[in-house]
């Protein structure tokens, strides 16, 4: 539910800032305390929770109880980050859409409009990834670099990519519509690289800007554990993303052995080998509701 005097106005504004939040508290609050600290652009700020305990709940209700440019609703259950995120997005009308990790901030108060401005010099990139560094040392984290390794030295140029990293981005709203938004069959992981694929392919380019940061903590509360349900989903959903888009499953059987091997290393076997007939399953699915629409 959202409160109907907090949200977004009704006139044209620049950014629709979507949070998910699910307890971490704390640094949630510093998040949305960035998102409303930045200047240059009108934005409203959207806090989404996805079950955090009251009292975490009593705690986001605060940060942002009289700030008419911001909105805490809450879900009523665990949509992961692509339900979360689509959710969020269909509550503004803003003509971008940012999405910050609830433990990150924004490294300047003009992020946003910096991110702002760069779609705005080019009507052909629908989404932008920004530069992810750590929240103590400034230095890139590389748990949250999603590009190949190769470029890693290149991390504060930009260049054009394949996808972006959730904990920091913007995307065109009218890219938005026209790719569908995230697939909520993903739930969590990968989701990133399936709206891009589904975005390029309708002629929009996706940019890196190693200019523009955001500062991440990489919160251990409520995250999910690489030696976890984490391995389930990074499997299942990689192998979904690649059926959907093309590629044989016999093709995708190097990138499943590599992961296997990952994921024995970690002591997340099970985990992986439990998410191959899943992925089977949602190829399926998705297969089919693709027929009927046809």
């Amino acid at each position: 539910m959202v409160e109907p005097a907090s949200g977004p106005p009704d006139a044209p504004y620049d950014v629709d800032v979507v949070i998910l939040a699910l307890d971490r508290a704390e640094d949630t609050v510093a998040a949305i305390c960035s998102a409303l600290a930045q200047t240059g652009v009108t934005r409203h700020v959207f806090v989404l929770d996805q079950g955090s305990r009251p009292e975490n709940l009593a705690v986001l209700a605060g940060a942002v109880a009289g700030h008419r440019d911001a909105s805490l609703v809450v879900l009523g259950g665990n949509y992961g980050v692509a339900g979360g995120r689509n959710r969020g997005a269909a509550l503004g009308h803003g003509r971008v859409i940012v999405g910050l990790d609830n433990d990150a901030e924004f490294a300047v108060p003009d992020t946003l409009a910096r991110l702002v401005a760069a779609l705005d010099a080019a009507p052909e990139i629908g989404a932008i990834g920004c530069r992810i560094v750590t929240f103590a040392t400034g230095a890139d984290d590389l748990s949250s670099w999603g590009y190949a390794r190769r470029l890693l030295p290149r991390a504060g140029e930009s260049f054009d990519t394949a996808t972006f990293v959730g904990a920091g981005h913007a995307i065109r709203r009218a890219a938005w519509a026209d790719a569908g938004g995230y697939d909520e069959a993903l739930f969590f992981c990968w989701e990133e690289l399936d709206f891009c694929a589904r975005a390029r392919a309708r002629g929009w380019r996706v940019r890196y800007r190693g200019d523009i940061v955001v500062r991440h903590k990489v919160s251990a509360e409520q995250r999910v554990a690489w030696s976890g349900a984490r391995w389930f989903y990074f499997v299942r959903n990689r192998l979904y993303v690649g059926r959907k888009h093309g590629a044989s499953w016999v093709g995708l059987l190097p990138r499943l052995g590599v992961y296997l091997v990952r994921a024995l290393r970690d002591g997340a076997l099970p985990q992986a080998l439990r998410a191959v007939p899943a992925a089977v399953h949602l190829s399926r699915m998705q297969r089919e509701q693709v027929d009927h629409r046809a």
